[in-house]
């Protein structure tokens, strides 16, 4: 991922430098486990825990020519041990998918605590802010046109619930990851035993996966890359919501805005949503990914390597930007400017239109049958609509509907506190699960 989305600690994990680091702890891990097997003699594990080491220059130099990474890897590290009677034991038993796939484990593991951690953070500040504006009205919207009334609080506790389920998908994912596999070239365990692979994964705090070919399965990261996606379409979401809400029509909220921001190179008066726009579209490209991790699945045989480049890329990539839109998406709703009176006046704008449904089961309730209050209320809302008149007022003149509803009776089929009495049930039901 370029340099302009990469948070650092995500940026690290995934350089050449902590890859090899890992790929050398695995390499110690199973160095020591087969020692206490009495596989590997103690004192050869202990010099390669001690000397083992590496420069990703030498590994690049070494690659270059044999054009196998492990191998350059192996060589070098042998390298710096620098004891051929403790670097023969290096790698023992194991092939070169048993050290990167185990070790893809470890870096998947610590990108996903720090994508666990941003999702609760955008949870906790969704949280607080839907509670901030858990009464403040806003006319819903159905097909972009005007419905019913809500509340922003509301909006944001929607977005809020929706965050504690991808937090619930997102651990399943990741604990499925979090696995190793050291058990050959087909899975057989042809050179080492099932304990092996056990004690090994045990001490890099992985677990060891039932059954593998020479790769661990990749449903696996299908599911986490898939995963990311339904996180990233979640974010996706809500920048929508936010471009919608601060068109220059609606503005009812918008991006923070500082001093010395710049909306346009040719008109200075310019406030674009384009941290929300940035949002929607790196969003595609982690949905993109998660397609080519559906492609990974499928391998020929045993094993073959179309998976393996292909990662390079997604694994990284989609980790790398789950992290950054968490982190953008979190600051866009903990700075959201927010505006209440243009709510109210945007909910009111339709002289009360959008309480029509409500006049409907006033009416019916009332004793007309629901066939003749829809006729009529929904004649005197055209009939506003197309003339631009004041629906309320208009409705009190209808003879057939004072007649059966006296003025308090309509002031309450307009009140739209009436429709929102449930709020704080909604509220309760979702944060009290």
């Amino acid at each position: 991922m370029i340099a302009r989305y990469t948070r650092p600690e995500l940026g690290r994990i995934w350089s050449d430098a902590n890859k090899y680091q890992c790929w050398l702890t695995v390499e110690v891990a199973a160095s020591q486990a087969l020692a206490k097997f009495g596989l590997v003699p103690q004192s050869a594990a202990d010099t390669i825990r001690d000397k083992g080491a590496f420069t990703v220059d030498r590994i690049n130099e070494i690659e270059a020519e044999v054009r196998h990474d492990v191998i350059a890897f192996t060589t070098t590290v042998a390298e710096h041990i620098a004891d051929p009677e403790a670097s023969r034991w290096l790698h023992y038993g194991l092939t070169s998918t048993d050290v990167v796939d185990t070790a893809q484990s470890l870096q998947l593991k610590e990108a996903s605590a720090i994508i666990r951690a941003g999702i609760v953070a955008l949870s906790e500040t969704l949280k607080k802010r839907a509670l901030e504006f858990k009464h403040t009205p806003i006319i819903g919207r159905t097909h972009g046109i005007h419905a019913e009334p809500s509340t922003f609080g509301l909006k944001l506790l929607l977005w809020y619930s929706e965050m504690q389920r991808n937090l619930t998908r997102f651990d399943a994912a990741a604990e499925d990851l979090r696995v190793g596999k050291l058990s050959g070239a087909v899975g057989t365990f042809g050179h080492l035993k099932p304990e092996h692979e056990e004690a090994i994964c045990n001490q890099l705090g992985l677990k060891p996966v039932a059954i593998a070919t020479q790769v661990v399965q990749r449903d696996r990261h299908a599911a986490y890359i898939s995963t990311l996606a339904v996180l990233a379409s979640t974010l996706d979401k809500i920048a929508t919501e936010i471009r919608h809400l601060q068109r220059t029509e609606v503005r009812e909220a918008e991006e923070f805005f500082s001093e010395k921001q710049k909306g346009s190179s040719a008109m200075p008066h310019k406030r674009n949503p384009i941290t929300s726009e940035q949002i929607s579209g790196l969003a595609r490209v982690i949905r993109a990914n998660a397609q080519t991790a559906f492609e990974n699945v499928a391998l020929w045989h045993e094993r073959d390597i179309s998976h393996s480049s292909a990662e390079r890329v997604i694994l990284p990539d989609s980790t790398i930007l789950a992290d950054y839109l968490l982190a953008k998406t979190e600051n866009l709703i903990a700075k959201l400017l927010v505006y209440p009176a243009r709510m109210l006046k945007n909910l009111e704008s339709t002289g009360g239109l959008i309480f029509s449904g409500q006049l409907l089961l006033d009416l019916a309730e009332s004793g007309m049958s629901r066939e003749d209050a829809y006729r009529l209320v929904q004649g005197h809302a055209m009939n506003s609509w197309k003339n631009d008149l004041i629906f309320r007022d208009e409705i009190a003149k209808v003879p057939e509907i004072t007649a059966r509803l006296s003025p308090e009776k309509l002031a309450r089929a307009f009140d739209y506190n009436r429709q929102l009495a449930n709020v704080d049930a909604i509220f309760a039901r979702v944060l009290n699960q």
